[in-house]
């Protein structure tokens, strides 16, 4: 099946390193970042699953649970996080799910359905569509979906940008522009009128093309 921003996040029942969870039932009511990597043991993301360990302090502040997922088992998982913990110095503190059968790499489209149905055999190059990140938000749909290659570490900065920019324009009728940082000026939405907009934003906006309003960042 494919899966694409705005569809319904696949629920599941898995075994993680921090024991069996509930995938929709685990997400809660807040929102949820799940990761994926073709292989246990693997450099770039042995560097990125230590990353992420050390930026989850600011994953919580934006209320965003982290969940990674590799497709080997959990006991691998837990062999391999004494490699993450050495090599970045922090411990994995979020759950890793293991796959071992590509049932969840299969449900969110990250392998074919004909993949086959064991990790045994598979290589990293085998598996290295499973480079992914689903921001799932609490209505449990998908609102960012990005696939790296193997070679490309995952930048987890721009990732928490993302978040930032996903969480304000849920909530806010604007749209950020290129390069957008918290802070910055938003854009209006087209679907809201000069009139609606007056009413929001009555000290005015920029208007540097017919369609583009620039205002503040609401809240900031």
């Amino acid at each position: 099946m494919s899966v694409r921003i705005n569809d319904t996040a696949p629920d599941f029942k898995t075994a993680t390193t921090e024991g069996e969870i509930s995938f929709h039932d685990w997400i809660g009511d807040g929102w949820a970042l799940l990761f994926s990597h073709p292989k246990d043991f693997t450099p770039v993301c042995t560097t990125e699953l230590g990353t992420v360990a050390n930026l989850k302090p600011e994953f919580d502040k934006r209320n965003v649970k982290l969940i990674g997922l590799s497709i080997d088992g959990v006991s691998d998982h837990e062999a391999w996080s004494k490699d993450i913990e050495a090599h970045s110095g922090t411990a994995v503190n979020y759950p890793l799910i293991g796959d071992p059968g590509l049932e969840i790499a299969k449900l969110y489209d990250m392998l074919p359905a004909d993949a086959g149905d064991t990790s045994e055999g598979r290589t990293a190059a085998d598996n290295q569509t499973a480079r992914s990140v689903f921001l799932i938000g609490p209505d449990k749909k998908i609102k960012v979906n990005l696939t790296y290659p193997m070679t490309t570490g995952r930048n987890f900065d721009e990732i928490l940008r993302i978040v930032d920019s996903v969480q304000l324009t849920a909530k806010e009728q604007v749209a950020t522009p290129a390069n957008w940082n918290q802070g910055d000026d938003v854009i209006i939405v087209p679907s809201v009128s000069d009139e609606a907009a007056k009413e929001k934003y009555p000290d005015g906006w920029e208007q540097p093309l017919p369609y583009i309003r620039v205002v503040k960042q609401p809240g900031a």
